[in-house]
């Protein structure tokens, strides 16, 4: 994938996971299994690799536990 195309991901990612995170996504197992599956359909929309998927999931969800914090101002 290219460099462009990573990058609309990023950006798209960001806005989405932002915009459906709640107050206690990071508790919730039911919160955060539907920031997943929201992660897990932005990259298939994308033509992801599938088999770097499940990686990828965890390292945007391990980043938006980090920033989290920042959002919920």
């Amino acid at each position: 994938m290219g460099d462009r195309q990573l990058a609309v991901i990023a950006v798209e990612l960001v806005q989405q996971v932002r915009s459906n995170v709640t107050i206690d996504w990071t508790v919730k197992q039911s919160a955060r299994a539907k920031i997943r599956v929201l992660v897990k359909r932005i990259l298939r929309k994308y033509g992801y690799p599938p088999d770097l998927q499940e990686k990828a999931t965890d390292l945007v969800l391990e980043q938006a536990e980090l920033l989290a914090s920042g959002w919920a101002e």
